[in-house]
């Protein structure tokens, strides 16, 4: 009897009963509201935003955080949900951890109680979406040199200032926009601000003709004397170390969550393999094919032991930026090369949106660079193993 890759490791005893209830569900959610749809959201560029709320009837929503109407469950636990969504569209994973990992995280750690109050719970339950705005048209990797500043007028605060390639910006409810506050001291003075999204001065137009993610809303955050009052920032951060703590957070799920990309379009190659003939064989038959597929399989066991190992050092409070550097570049990078390979298999029907290997592919390509590029990750390693820092 042919087995799944994943359950050739035979990977369910180092899972907690709630923890493999968890994966089940999510990816009960994924074959009911995702599969069914994802290649016509991809087709027209949109998604359908009803699956904010039912993420959040199920919990999904800043799962891992405590309090608040959230979840509480463990890292492993949210990094299945990760994977599981992933494994229907990388859009569809990064709508939930931009919400829970980004905006989210970033009001829970930061926020005042009174902050905490008035968005978590709507934002947990799926009845309020949120962005994150950090990157800007010319600082992705380079944060500490944003161009968006916050002046003090009175007792407000006044922002001016670009953000781009934001998740969730055109739909959001609210935007967490990083900023600087001293031109003295770029980067020590960033500063979090929460931006309701109605707020006079925002504005969010949609990025359009995207060849990738093309089933999520991405945006641009333009900021014209937008004008909050003073309890509208983070008032316990200050610096870059804010909205890079927010990352690792999404970081993290991405370890996760890139691998059930590369787990779809696994299963889908080994489903085609068996049914698909040529030379009167079937294409699994070949050892050309075999090779492959083993090579795949090797690689997604390896990056989800890596997973799960980050995920149990999370979980015990002992992980390091460096640890989930190590994972992102590789997990990403493995899924890429599966699904490239796995196009080699289908041949020209890998092309087609009747499969989903070209979308994960095409997906992945965003994944690859965005929550730090391979070679910001490269960077962060080697300043670990070396002592040096070389990213000047």
């Amino acid at each position: 009897m042919p087995k799944s890759p994943l359950e050739l490791l035979k990977i369910d005893h180092l899972l907690s009963s709630d923890e493999r209830d968890i994966a089940a569900t999510v990816r009960d959610f994924v074959d009911r509201r995702v599969r069914p749809n994802v290649a016509d959201w991809y087709e027209r560029g949109d998604i359908d935003l009803e699956l904010v709320k039912e993420a959040g009837s199920l919990g999904l929503l800043g799962m891992h955080l405590t309090g608040y109407g959230c979840a509480g469950t463990n890292a492993v636990s949210y990094g299945l949900a990760c994977l599981e969504l992933e494994a229907g569209d990388s859009g569809v994973r990064s709508l939930v951890s931009v919400q829970g990992s980004l905006t989210m995280f970033a009001i829970w750690k930061f926020g005042s109680e009174e902050q905490k109050q008035r968005w978590l719970p709507a934002m947990a339950a799926g009845e309020a979406l949120g962005c994150f705005g950090l990157t800007e048209p010319d600082f992705g990797s380079n944060p500490a040199g944003m161009r968006t500043h916050a002046v003090r007028d009175g007792d407000d605060w006044v922002l001016n200032g670009t953000k781009m390639w934001i998740t969730n910006g055109s739909a959001a409810d609210v935007a967490v926009v990083w900023a600087q506050t001293d031109k003295d001291q770029p980067g020590k003075g960033i500063r979090g601000f929460l931006v309701p999204t109605d707020t006079p001065g925002f504005s969010a137009p949609k990025v359009k003709h995207k060849l990738s993610l093309r089933a999520s809303i991405t945006s641009e955050l333009i900021l014209d004397n937008v004008r909050l009052p003073a309890d509208a920032v983070l008032p316990e951060v200050r610096g870059l170390r804010g909205p890079l703590s927010c990352l690792n957070e999404a970081r993290f799920g991405i370890v996760f969550g890139s691998l059930g990309a590369a787990r779809d379009c696994l299963d889908t190659t080994l489903a085609y393999a068996r049914t698909r003939e040529v030379f009167d064989r079937s294409l699994a038959s070949y050892q050309l094919t075999q090779a492959k597929l083993a090579d795949m399989t090797l690689e997604l066991q390896k990056g989800f032991l890596l997973a799960l190992h980050l995920g149990r050092l999370k979980d015990d409070h002992q992980l390091d930026p460096e640890q989930i550097s190590l994972g992102k570049l590789n997990n990403v990078r493995e899924a890429i090369k599966i699904a490239r390979t796995c196009r080699t298999i289908l041949g020209a029907n890998g092309i087609t949106g009747e499969y989903p290997i070209m979308r994960h592919a095409n997906n992945l390509e965003s994944v690859l660079t965005y929550e730090g590029t391979s070679e910001v990750h490269q960077l962060v390693i080697g300043q670990a193993l070396t002592g040096e820092n070389a990213f000047t």
